[in-house]
């Protein structure tokens, strides 16, 4: 296996919106099973690419791998492959080690539910930010890349259809916007079956109310329905649809900056993005 080969591999997994982590050995001492500049690449499934070791010591080394793919930070690691401490690696060589772990993150992707006039703004200003966006309506006349020239992908489809052909992740944020409640709903109701890190529905307090309880009365616990941001964005009084945008992505990135133990929700001024 060469590096080539691993930096093919990064290059495909960022391609198609995957993570991994990317391992190097950048020191060693006594005797180890491989020298300084060996690199594994540990995909998000546990699986890899590349050795700097074999046995015990990789299965370490894919638990590290997978925190820092959790945390979205890169770390440096120190391995003892010592008698006592290496044998529970199966490992005996009597050296040490130490690795940088770096994840391999595409960018987070801004689902765009709705092609109407507000997500034109919010598709700009999140191209500026260096989202990949999307954009999904059932109108073709609303989804086409002419309409949204800075968009990665625009989808032309039903709201009911579409969703399981998308790979939302964990990273990625997605707004409903649609034209009628009863489509909000219903791209609501899936959404909420994703990992999104962030979910917001453009909307007034009274419409949001008709919306959570219509899925409530479909069992939708209330647990789900409070990581929805709605009303979505900060309270900056935004009256502009571009004023809108910068509320609601502003929002985003709250969100995705949040400490961890704290509640981003809670962080955020009085009020909506309306």
């Amino acid at each position: 296996m060469t590096d080539t080969e691993i930096y093919q591999e990064i290059v495909r997994i960022r391609g198609e919106g995957e993570e991994a982590a990317l391992v190097t050995i950048v020191s060693t001492s006594g005797s180890t099973p491989r020298e300084e500049g060996a690199k594994m690449l540990v995909r998000a499934d546990g699986s890899i690419l590349g050795s700097i070791g074999g046995g015990g010591l990789e299965a370490r080394v894919r638990e590290l791998a997978a925190e820092v793919m959790r945390k979205g930070k890169p770390n440096r690691f120190q391995l003892s492959l010592t008698e006592g401490e290496g044998e529970g690696m199966g490992m005996i060589c009597g050296g040490d080690m130490d690795i940088f772990i770096e994840p391999v993150l595409s960018a987070p992707t801004l689902y765009l539910f709705g092609g109407g006039h507000m997500s034109l703004p919010i598709a700009k200003i999140g191209k500026l930010l260096n989202f990949r966006v999307v954009v999904v309506d059932d109108r073709e006349e609303f989804a086409n890349p002419e309409r949204f020239p800075e968009a990665d992908i625009v989808i032309a489809e039903d709201f009911d259809k579409v969703f399981p052909k998308l790979k939302i992740k964990k990273t990625d944020a997605v707004i409903v916007i649609t034209r009628e409640h009863q489509y909000d709903e219903l791209v609501l109701e899936q959404a909420l079956g994703t990992p999104a890190g962030y979910i917001g529905m453009l909307g007034s307090k009274t419409k949001n109310k008709a919306v959570f309880a219509k899925l409530r009365a479909k069992g939708i616990p209330q647990e789900q329905l409070d990581r929805v941001h709605a009303p979505i964005g900060l309270g900056i009084n935004a009256e502009t649809p571009e004023e809108i945008a910068v509320s609601i992505l502003a929002e985003i990135i709250q969100v995705r900056r949040a400490r961890p133990g704290t509640d981003a929700k809670d962080t955020s001024p009085p009020g909506g993005g309306r």
